[in-house]
């Protein structure tokens, strides 16, 4: 009997082994894992096509890149090291409790782990925080695209009445009575003399130095062609093809750095959310949100511009069914505002073992945080 069990357990191992061991390329043909750390292994521009759609422009993945701040230059250390003061200190706030690090903890790769961040008054934003590292690259600023420059958009959470609740009127005032930021804004600015605009000039600097560190994924794509398991070569190689994934998130951040509509918008019921349009006021943009990076995307669930899901395996099992789609009332055909999917999203039908191979695939996207701490506040 013992010989017996023996045996099913090896003859189950290996078909688990050949599950793994093999998966078919978007043009059917047949690569074993072997063949792909080969295919892999040699420079990108000899890597199977990815799979995106026509008049998609994508970016193909690549390497960390470094923030484009000159960190070796004195002017500029002294305005990172303002800014990284500042953005711990919760006197920003009206009820002098909360600081920009609540709702974008260091320890938690710059979010906050909720489905959305609470604010002044234990008020509940409407929208999940994203993560800042590497928020340098953005081209626009906020699920919504409503901020142009880390400049613009420090001052939004500063003066939001569910967020930090300060009057800007009274900020500067406030800060200037605290004689000892007097030499930190003379060493950054030439002058002892505080405003909003050099606040807020100090806090994007510092935020421009938030980088993520380099994962398994960068190491893969530098030298060492082992440092992905063989189901995270898999994951690799359907993200590129059959899982589509690249028509979106692409790039050394992966992201396309453009607006979608997954299908979340909520339309018409209690947690709407018209995203873009908002801002726009073009009807092509209700419900559409910013594409985030997937850079330590395993680290900073929940996800999606509400928080809605906390598992991957829920968001893998939306995107295989091609996500949500507006019901239409009879009173809503001819309304020009309902919300339309976007044309990208279609169901990828991948098998319980290739969602699995995504999933360990976005693992090796992962990076343990910098520990950053101000030990004391100017006073």
């Amino acid at each position: 009997m013992n010989k017996v069990l023996s045996g099913l357990v090896l003859l189950l191992a290996y078909f688990v082994f050949l599950s793994f061991k093999s998966i078919g390329l978007s043009t059917g043909d047949d690569l074993t894992v072997d063949s792909l750390r080969k295919v892999y292994s040699k420079p990108k521009k000899e890597w199977p096509k990815a799979n995106v759609d026509n008049g998609v422009t994508f970016e193909e993945l690549g390497e960390l890149l470094p923030s484009p701040l000159n960190l070796k230059s004195d002017s500029v250390k002294k305005l990172i090291e303002l800014g990284k003061i500042l953005f711990f200190d919760p006197r920003l706030s009206g009820s002098n409790q909360i600081s920009c690090s609540s709702c974008h903890v260091p320890d938690l790769n710059w979010q906050d782990g909720r489905r959305v961040s609470v604010g002044h008054d234990h008020l509940e934003n409407i929208r999940n925080a994203p993560s800042l590292e590497n928020i340098w690259q953005a081209k626009k600023l906020f699920w919504d695209g409503r901020a142009n420059s880390l400049e613009d958009q420090a001052a939004m959470p500063v003066t939001a009445h569910n967020e930090m609740h300060q009057d800007m009127k009274l900020l500067s005032k406030k800060l200037g009575k605290i004689k000892g930021y007097q030499p930190y804004f003379l060493a950054a600015f030439g002058s002892k003399q505080i405003t909003n605009d050099r606040i807020f000039a100090s806090l994007a600097t510092f935020q421009r130095s938030i980088v993520s560190r380099r994962t398994d994924f960068d190491r893969f794509l530098a030298k060492d062609k082992n440092a992905l398991t063989d189901q995270q070569l898999v994951g690799l190689h359907l993200f590129r093809t059959k899982a589509r994934c690249m028509n979106c998130h692409n790039g050394p951040f992966f992201t396309d750095n453009q607006f979608h509509n997954d299908g979340l918008t909520y339309y018409g019921r209690k947690y709407e959310d018209l995203g873009l349009y908002n801002v726009t006021k073009n009807p092509e943009d209700v419900g559409k949100f910013k594409t985030p990076g997937l850079r330590n995307v395993m680290r900073t669930a929940p996800w999606f511009h509400n928080g809605l899901f906390g598992d991957m395996d829920g968001v893998m099992n939306m995107y295989n069914m091609g996500m949500p789609v507006q019901r239409v009332k009879p009173e809503q055909e001819k309304d020009p505002l309902l919300p339309k999917n976007d044309k990208l999203l279609r169901g990828i039908r991948l098998s319980n073992s290739e969602k699995e191979a995504v999933i360990a695939f976005l693992g090796s996207l992962s990076s343990s945080p910098f520990l950053l701490r101000v030990e004391e506040l100017p006073k």
